[in-house]
């Protein structure tokens, strides 16, 4: 499995092409957002010979879905997400306002990743793991076999993701962290939607709203 990270639009997210040997690949977070930035994507996936098959989203606001539309519309890719974060995709434009980024509409999702056990795409397959806190649909995506996790906006390099946007919760995102993805190890290296990747281990050691709870200094359950 290879991985490629491209950073889009104002709110620096992470963009991820996915591929394997067959060529097949997945667009997870897709953020483009300009004439400029779509060409960059189209550039990649076409210099590497690539079979884009799905866009795939860890949650649904706007930052990390405004290249969905384009993605569909040049490749024919369905556009997979929790249909708990339908509310966000429906109102991806007033979103984007009111951070001052103007975005085209985002389109309807057609896979329920809430519904969802795993993802596959050529030879390779994507645990689906459930992990509200940052928005209520969120989930990370998780290949076994290279201990790879893309983690969204649920974990962070030494933080995690804000939970003071609707549908946000403290506790909830704290759960899925230590429930969800500690419990993977500490040798699983993971992909964010912001920012530098990490290994589970870094967080356990340096993150501090993990290490708080891991040191019992703070209830996250309240």
């Amino acid at each position: 499995m290879n991985i490629a990270k491209l950073v889009f639009n104002p709110i620096m997210e992470n963009t991820y092409i996915v591929w394997d040997d067959t060529k097949e690949c997945i667009i997870i977070d897709a953020g483009n957002f300009s004439a400029r930035e779509d060409a960059q994507l189209t550039d990649f996936i076409s210099e590497r010979g690539l079979k884009p098959v799905m866009a795939v989203n860890t949650h649904g606001h706007f930052d990390h879905a405004m290249g969905v539309g384009y993605l569909k519309e040049t490749y024919g890719v369905k556009f997979a997400c929790s249909s708990k974060d339908q509310f966000l995709v429906d109102s991806a434009q007033q979103s984007g306002a009111m951070f001052g980024v103007k975005c085209a509409p985002v389109p309807a999702i057609d896979i329920d990743l809430d519904k969802m056990d795993e993802i596959a795409f050529g030879a390779t397959k994507l645990r689906v793991i459930k992990t509200p806190g940052h928005t209520p649909g969120h989930v990370s995506l998780y290949n076994e076999e290279q201990k790879v996790l893309f983690t969204g906006d649920t974990l962070f390099r030494e933080s995690i993701g804000r939970t003071d946007l609707p549908g946000g919760d403290y506790s909830w995102i704290m759960t899925s962290i230590l429930e969800q993805l500690v419990p993977l190890g500490d040798d699983v290296e993971f992909y964010p939607g912001h920012g530098d990747k990490s290994t589970i281990g870094h967080e356990t050691l340096y993150n501090p709203f993990v290490t708080e709870v891991l040191n019992n200094e703070i209830n996250y359950k309240g």
